[in-house]
């Protein structure tokens, strides 16, 4: 009997799976997809190559059929994924995860085979699809997919590339879960004892109010990476070759081509954004003097931009976070009040502090039961709480298009990371609008501006080291000490003269997770754009209060069907790719700047 409290936090996976990989359901479930598939390779190879009035429903049919197949691959991947995740020693998940990668690849076949079927027909032809309302309603994603199919190589090649990936290029990205996962390193705890923790637990250390605390972790990440520096190097260099090889022989000139498909976003955007960003960035040099000042530190280094300033009188255990993001939420929407209680008494979060589990958050779907995972390593405080408001965000949008064709739940990269800043942006400023104590008022403003800082400058380092290594990569192997040194210019141009001259962080390249990912290249100006977006709807939320809501449940659903520029258009009335919305966004949030200063004293 599951006797687990509703405020357990251990994620509950048994309505997913019952039992781990090796549940007679999982199994079952795994063989049924393997048929699927199978059974729509054999679809596609007789599916006539000319659309017509008279094969229209066949085209339909299997266009329906894949959709099916696609959720089931990920709802069966997620949940090798979660236990992977829970514990990076389960070898039998890391098993089923690599054989459901190699599911995956089938699956990326097979929609290349439509992609390119599709990239084919004439217009009149591909317009006769659309008389089918289940494919009105996925129509953005199929014309989308139609014509990014005419930017790529032949089938073939394009089908050659899936199958070579699942073993070399994504190959990468699971050796490097694995190397961050089983990383250890003594630490000295408050009691003086020395224990082994974890890379994840480790960097949870990098929010304490204790300065020695965040300084000792600094230390110990770099000392655990120190041996595998060579080895993330290499992995590094090999996943970003394949990826200039891939786009050489597409001929696509950009690096930023892929990214910029996968957030339906245009490059004058991006631009608009890094340019607002660059020239609004030196607004939080008060901020960063205050709070020194409030650190008793004379240098504001790589370990201090986590660091938490004033407290809450409140323990901040998992319960009474979840209790105060519900409670909080409530004053924009009951409903997403609802849906997050829900999600935290059905255990949908694993957030429990232990060793084995790997670094990082995320929110998966698991569109065959309509439901959501998040998996954290909660650390009891506002950061600890900052990531859980973030990650059931994730959860509601997610929610939201529960009921739309599996197709139309593709949102992108950079707008996925819109629901969640807001969830966070609402949480903070309703709990400063209920709050009369200083400190309490000090912790949520340095949360807020916390955020500014990791947005601003931490991630557009990201980005900067990113574009620098790439272009450096097209003319050979990048070294070791050249990754670090490119690193450390990244963060100087980033974060100008925020941070010490000796505050950098060297080896940040081998450490940071989104670096290594395969699925999603250049995972970083995803952050900085939906941080900003969403303080775009927000915005419009404090106008308009909780009538906004229904608008933003629409706003939610229409990111499977519109670009990112659409999106903006139809419920904000902005244009993206013009600096004036990227620069009143950046106003609303260093508003925060000469208040927290204020308040600072």
């Amino acid at each position: 009997m599951n006797t687990a409290t509703a405020t357990d936090p251990t994620w509950d996976l048994e309505p997913i799976f019952p039992g781990d990989c090796a549940s007679p359901e999982f199994v079952a479930f795994r063989g049924q997809l393997k048929d699927e598939l199978a059974a729509a390779e054999k679809e596609i190879a007789v599916l006539p190559e000319k659309l017509t009035e008279s094969n229209r429903v066949a085209w339909s049919a299997l266009i329906n059929q894949l959709q099916r197949i696609g959720e089931h691959v990920r709802h069966a991947y997620s949940f090798a994924h979660c236990l992977t995740s829970a514990n990076v020693d389960d070898r039998d998940a890391q098993q089923a995860e690599v054989d459901l990668a190699s599911d995956y690849a089938v699956y990326a076949n097979l929609m290349t085979g439509l992609e390119s079927l599709a990239a084919a027909q004439p217009d009149d032809c591909w317009e006769l699809l659309f008389a089918d309302d289940k494919m009105q309603a996925i129509r953005f994603s199929l014309d989308e997919m139609r014509l990014v199919a005419r930017e790529k190589l032949p089938l073939e090649q394009e089908s050659l590339i899936n199958d070579l990936a699942v073993e070399g290029y994504h190959g990468w990205n699971r050796l490097y879960e694995k190397m961050s996962g089983g990383l250890r390193a003594d630490f000295v705890n408050a009691d003086g004892k020395t224990e082994q923790l974890s890379f994840g637990q480790i960097s949870n250390k990098m929010s304490s109010p204790d300065r020695t605390v965040r300084q000792q972790a600094f230390e110990a990440i770099n000392t655990m990476w120190q041996p595998m520096a060579d080895l993330a190097a290499m992995t590094l260099n090999s996943q970003a070759g394949f990826r200039l090889a891939l786009y050489k022989r597409r001929g696509w000139d950009s690096i930023l081509k892929e990214p910029l498909i996968l957030c339906r976003t245009k490059q004058e955007s991006l631009e608009a954004m890094w340019g607002a960003v660059s020239r609004e960035v030196n607004r939080l040099k008060p901020y960063i003097e205050a709070k020194k000042k409030l650190l008793g530190a004379d240098r504001f280094m790589w370990y201090d931009q986590n660091a938490p300033v004033g407290e809450s009188k409140e323990k901040l255990t998992f319960e009474y976070a979840g209790d105060f993001i519900v409670d909080n939420l409530r004053t924009f929407s009951p409903e997403m009040a609802d849906f997050s209680r829900m999600a935290l008494d059905k255990r949908w979060v694993e957030a429990e502090d232990r060793p084995g589990k790997r670094a990082g958050g995320y929110c998966t779907s698991f569109g065959d039961v309509r439901q959501t995972r998040i998996f954290m390593t909660y650390s009891p405080s506002y950061t600890g709480l900052r990531t859980l408001a973030h990650e059931l965000g994730h959860s509601w949008h997610s929610w939201t298009l529960r009921n739309e064709e599996y197709f139309a739940t593709h949102y992108a990269l950079n707008i996925a990371e819109g629901a969640s800043t807001f969830n966070e942006l609402l949480v903070a400023d309703a709990a400063l609008e209920q709050s009369d104590d200083h400190d309490t008022r000090l912790m949520l403003l340095d949360q807020k501006l916390t955020n500014a800082l990791a947005f601003m400058c931490n991630i557009h380092a990201r980005y900067l080291f990113d574009l620098e290594f790439y272009g450096r990569r097209k003319n050979g192997m990048v070294s070791r000490s050249d990754l670090s040194a490119i690193m450390v210019e990244a963060q100087k141009k980033a974060f100008g003269d925020l941070l010490d001259p000796d505050g950098y962080h060297e080896l940040f390249w081998a450490t940071k997770l989104h670096f290594f990912l395969t699925a999603q290249p250049f995972y970083n100006f995803p952050y900085t754009y939906g941080y900003l977006f969403s303080n775009g709807i927000y915005d419009r939320a404090k106008a308009e209060g909780p009538a906004f809501a229904d608008g933003y449940k629409a706003l939610l659903r229409d990111t499977g069907r519109m670009d990112s520029e659409d999106l903006a258009q139809k419920h904000l009335g902005v244009d993206l790719t013009k600096e004036d919305f990227w620069k009143s966004a950046l106003d609303r949030i260093l508003v925060d700047v000469d208040k927290f200063v204020k308040l600072a004293g």
